[in-house]
């Protein structure tokens, strides 16, 4: 069974993720198998539209962060995948033909990066977006920090820093998707998310932690469970993807992913969620505020 399939109707070209056991999360071969389709239909007359869907109960879940974890620990092929994924995720941003992203269940990691780029992005009322980076000692990457950095009401930092979910319904309210299949209660962000303003992590744990508000003291309690270097370059990624093109995003990943598969967070992030399963990281730093601060400006210069 192919793990992308697709095929083309009525002027439509169709890709569709065909892993559904695993949520559809990216290994490489599903990575070049869907750059090749669009390759080869840059050139088709016949393809004048282009649509991505996933089997099963989710678009993507992300990247096989596992079959990554392994790479880093053979000490080969984790930057060349990354580069790949980066590279797809792009061309989908700048694809001559429209492409239609539809999206339901688990929309995490790599499977924003393929979508979020995409020219229309529909949703369902139930999904559940996230860029779970921090979690799992990584940082939300695959271009999201440009739309990340762009969301109204300090949204993007709260999801870079907490890598917690948003509903479709609030996708949509915010511009990280542009339809739903049904109607449904409208959603804007909370106030108390305003707390996240500001360059310094370590501030921005200490108000959410002292809220007088249970929701932003449930977010710092979040934040002190994710990697502290993940957090603090998290944050500055997302501050300095304000001030940058897509494509400079884009080349800002790529030196945090040389960075990243540098450090013992990723490794052990995934072992801890995905591996062994006992929710227990024993992370580089213990506390947001033992991180260096030239630690973090040198995952930039990677």
């Amino acid at each position: 069974m192919s793990q992308v399939e697709s095929w083309v109707a009525d002027g439509t070209g169709y890709i569709r993720l065909n892993r559904p056991a695993a949520i559809n999360a990216l290994t490489a071969e599903m990575i070049g198998a869907i750059a090749g389709r669009l390759d080869e239909w840059v050139c088709t007359d016949d393809v004048r539209t282009v649509e991505l869907s996933g089997a099963g109960r989710g678009f993507c879940a992300g990247a096989d962060v596992r079959a990554l974890r392994q790479c880093v620990l053979e000490g080969a092929g984790a930057v060349e995948f990354l580069d790949a994924e980066y590279a797809l995720d792009h061309r989908i941003a700048t694809y001559p033909k429209p492409i239609v992203a539809r999206l339901h269940g688990i929309v995490m990691g790599g499977g924003m990066g393929l979508s979020i780029h995409a020219a229309r992005r529909v949703v369902t009322p139930d999904a559940t977006l996230a860029m779970p980076e921090t979690a799992i000692g990584l940082w939300p990457d695959v271009g999201m920090t440009y739309h990340l950095a762009r969301l109204a009401g300090e949204l993007g930092t709260y999801m870079a820093l907490t890598g917690e979910p948003i509903s479709g319904a609030l996708a949509v309210a915010v511009g990280l998707a542009d339809e739903l299949t049904a109607p449904t209660e409208p959603q804007t962000p909370p106030a108390w998310m305003e707390a996240f303003a500001g360059d310094d992590p370590v501030a921005i744990l200490a108000r959410l932690e002292t809220s007088p508000v249970a929701e932003a003291r449930a977010a710092g309690a979040v934040i002190r469970t994710r990697s502290p270097l993940s957090v603090a370059v998290s944050l500055a990624a997302v501050r300095r993807a304000a001030g940058l093109s897509l494509a400079g995003v884009f080349e800002q990943d790529r030196r945090l992913g040389r960075f990243f598969v540098s450090q013992p967070d990723f490794v052990e992030g995934v072992r801890a969620r995905l591996v062994d399963k006992d929710f227990a990281p024993r992370w580089s730093y213990a506390r947001l505020e033992d991180v260096p601060p030239g630690l973090v400006e040198d995952a930039f210069q990677s």
